[in-house]
């Protein structure tokens, strides 16, 4: 399997493998050895989706090349979720198109495809996907055995302009705490000191529960114990030595109890990844981002204030329909000035089906390449002057190599690490003393 885009398709793949282990099937790393080859898409902005097709491509020419000349390829993910008709008849090379309610049934989709009881380029999606996994679910772990991810919800019932993950993705739909706190019992169990929490809007967890528990003659309020705050607290139950980290939360959806419940939990890490998207109010309107920015500045200082030592990382898009000038330097004046800890900037993608796609005043790519590289110039000096202030400072590392290691401020595969100069054992939780910075890296 070669899996592409975020942590959530991460973990898909990760069922899928799971449902063709549970069918009795081996995982190989290479590809030459495989009966099947599977492509986990993403279709996320243009550039995921042209890797995915390269990837098909790629992997259709590689079985070529190999002395199996049967050997199937299955696509899978969020491209195929969306254009599963259309791919049939641009790539007739595809054995079989599974959609994301097919996750849990790879095996069986495999066994079906191998034994040829399925047409070539068999169609296997379903439309408004309703699927959502359980702790019991067979899974094969792709990251390393230290640190794993968690799904929690998935599905999105935000409007923004920019995205089409609702139509891909779904509604969203919480997991009941339960088959989370089951899960993450069984992780650390195995050893795993990192549980990142993801869905697409990790603070919205519950919400939809609280509707299904209290019926319509039963007051919402009364179901309100399924809330992530409420999670949280459960999980900071759980014994062992670990940390629980939160991706993808929405600024429309924090509480004071939630940041409360954060300063109080000391498994919880003191690390919030809020992509923000942008900071003018007529951009966040034409975005349709349900908030504004005296909402995002308001709960700026109150998450810093309320959770001493917080490291807080977001994103922003540039180049946005009709963004002015004016509009990106007051984006650029709002970096300086908050000074995020972690900052990642998205040049606007057109994406086909999305709202901003039909707007007027599309930028030029030059324009946003330039704005792109003003803001990350201004974010690389912000992230060095940060880095230079942690010198001297005694700092608690999870290892992720005998010399590589993060702190409670950085998230797997997206952020910073820590270069260390004696080797450590690889998961394990060492404290060391930071002596200098290099780049984005830390040295200790």
């Amino acid at each position: 399997m070669i899996s592409l885009g975020c942590a959530k398709n991460l973990v898909d793949a990760e069922i899928m493998l799971g449902s063709v282990r549970a069918q009795g099937m081996e995982i190989t790393p290479h590809a030459e050895e495989a009966d099947v080859l599977v492509i986990n898409t993403c279709a996320f902005i243009d550039s995921a989706k042209e890797e995915s097709i390269e990837a098909i491509l790629e992997a259709h020419e590689q079985r070529g090349l190999t002395k199996r000349p049967n050997q199937k390829l299955i696509v899978s993910g969020c491209m195929s979720q969306r254009f599963a008709r259309e791919l049939r008849a641009q790539l007739p090379e595809v054995d079989a198109f599974i959609g994301l309610d097919q996750v849990s049934e790879l095996g069986a989709i495999v066994r079906r495809v191998v034994r040829q009881e399925t047409v070539p380029g068999e169609n296997f999606v379903t439309k408004g996907p309703t699927y959502i996994p359980d702790w019991d679910t067979p899974r094969f772990r792709l990251t390393p055995a230290h640190s794993a991810y968690v799904k929690i919800a998935e599905g999105c019932n935000h409007p923004c302009s920019f995205c089409v993950i609702p139509q891909m993705r779904g509604r969203h739909r919480s997991r009941p705490p339960g088959s989370i706190l089951a899960e993450v019992r069984g992780l650390v169990a195995e050893g795993v000191g990192e549980i990142n929490l993801i869905s697409q809007d990790t603070t919205y967890y519950g919400m939809d529960l609280w509707e299904q528990k209290a019926g319509p003659r039963q007051p919402v309020d009364s179901a309100r114990g399924l809330t992530l705050s409420a999670l949280l607290r459960e999980l900071e139950k759980i014994d062992g030595e670990f940390w629980v980290r939160l991706l993808y939360t929405h600024p429309a959806h924090w509480s004071d109890e939630l940041i409360e419940t954060i300063a109080q939990c000391g498994k919880v890490a003191r690390y919030v990844d809020m992509p923000l998207q942008h900071i003018d109010e007529a951009m966040l309107g034409r975005m349709r981002r349900e908030t504004s920015r005296e909402h995002i500045e308001n709960l700026i200082v109150r998450l810093r204030a309320g959770i001493p030592g917080l490291a807080l990382r977001t994103t922003f898009i540039v180049g946005f329909p009709g963004e002015t000038e004016a509009e990106f330097e007051s984006l650029l004046g709002f970096i300086e000035r908050v000074r995020f800890e972690r900052l990642g900037i998205f040049k606007y993608s057109q994406e086909e089906g999305s709202r901003a796609a039909k707007m007027p005043g599309q930028i030029p790519a030059s324009v946003k390449n330039a704005r792109y590289r003003r803001a990350m110039t201004l974010q690389q000096k912000i992230a060095r002057e940060l880095a230079a202030a942690q010198v001297g400072r005694e700092l608690r590392l999870l290892v992720d190599q005998p010399l590589i290691a993060r702190t409670e401020a950085d998230a797997p595969e997206v952020d910073c690490r820590v270069l260390l100069q004696e080797a450590a054992p690889v998961g394990e939780f060492v404290r060391r003393t930071i002596r200098g910075a290099r780049g984005y890296d830390l040295l200790a």
